[in-house]
């Protein structure tokens, strides 16, 4: 019978359609075809990116020219705009601004054909290095409130190429997302005086059926409510407010690498979307809201029910996703 389950952290209900269920086999995944060509991401072509706004270059080579490892530019078609100011305003009942923040590209490799899972775990270690680098610098500015960093690998997960990159918006305002999830892990700990987080880090490690891998520091679930098949949250087990601030990134780039491959491996290199929750930056340190990474392949389609309830309809058991994942040879 399907189960209705509730999510803890945003409070959002979804549809465990258990009679459906969906191995990873029944999803028909393909490994998608390369296409080549032209790619301005590629070493040798740094004259077609805006400038680097933080680039790691082992040989010391000059800006903008080959020899770097990462690159950090400007997107060149960018969602916001980096000058002006926010000038609030109302229109009658209705508020605006205007659309002032920061969007760059985080191009993680020379490499065109290594992925995150793919690649030297160190360049794995240097991204995660560089979301801190960039997270740090544009917390300075005072028109910004919160740093959304995220990946879209593969076309339909929305990104437009291959070559593999990260990105991050830098918002004057927090995402309603992160919102909710900040809201309800309030009144949480308002009411238990102990982080919604960690509670479900010490549950879910207890019963061990949702559980994926884990290491000294960190630890990857399976959602007890999951909006898609698959998706998977990695969480440092230590409470940590704002995304790791000890720097540790050495842990962290083992555990997300192997989970990435442990997707890969189970559902034939599908695409997926990632995203960095963390704390805004006017309450950076607390003790109720716990920073994650939300990993999403994409496996299902957004249709009219849910956009029109609210509600995900997943077919694939978290319990069962989880079993897959461990079970995985990599």
């Amino acid at each position: 019978m399907p189960e209705l389950r509730k999510d803890p952290i945003s409070s959002r209900w979804v549809i465990i359609s258990v009679e459906r269920g969906k191995r990873p086999s029944d999803f028909g995944m393909r490994i998608p075809a390369r296409k080549g060509g032209f790619c301005a991401f590629c070493e040798g072509n740094e004259y077609t990116t805006p400038p680097e706004i933080l680039a790691f270059r082992p040989d010391k080579s000059k800006p903008n020219t080959p020899g770097w490892t990462l690159r950090v530019v400007s997107n060149k078609f960018p969602a916001l705009s980096i000058e002006g100011q926010l000038n609030r305003q109302g229109e009658g009942m209705f508020d605006k601004m205007n659309g002032v923040g920061a969007h760059e590209v985080i191009v993680e490799c020379p490499d065109h054909d290594l992925t995150l899972s793919t690649m030297p775990l160190k360049s794995v270690e240097d991204v995660l290095w560089a979301f801190h680098y960039r997270i740090t610098d544009l917390k300075k500015d005072d028109r910004f409130r919160y740093v959304l960093v995220f990946k879209n690998e593969g076309y339909d997960a929305g990104s437009s190429l291959e070559h593999t990159h990260s990105q991050l918006i830098a918002l004057p305002i927090v995402p309603h997302l992160v919102s909710e999830e900040i809201e309800h892990a309030r009144e949480y700990y308002g009411y238990k005086e102990r982080c919604l987080f960690c509670d479900i880090i010490r549950q879910e490690s207890a019963a061990g059926t949702r559980v994926i891998s884990e290491n000294d520091d960190f630890i990857v679930l399976a959602p007890f409510a999951p909006r898609s098949p698959f998706e998977t949250t990695i969480l440092p087990k230590k409470h940590a407010s704002s995304f790791l601030p000890d720097g540790n990134f050495g842990l962290l780039a083992g555990i997300l690498q192997r989970t990435l491959k442990q997707i890969d491996k189970v559902l034939n290199l599908p695409p997926y979307n990632m995203m960095i929750h963390t704390s805004p930056f006017k309450d950076e340190n607390n003790e109720y809201y716990h920073w994650h990474i939300e990993i999403i392949p994409k496996l299902t389609k957004i249709a009219g029910f849910e956009w029109g309830s609210g509600f995900y309809i997943n077919p694939t058991p978290p319990e069962e996703a989880a079993r897959f994942m461990r079970e995985a040879e990599i």
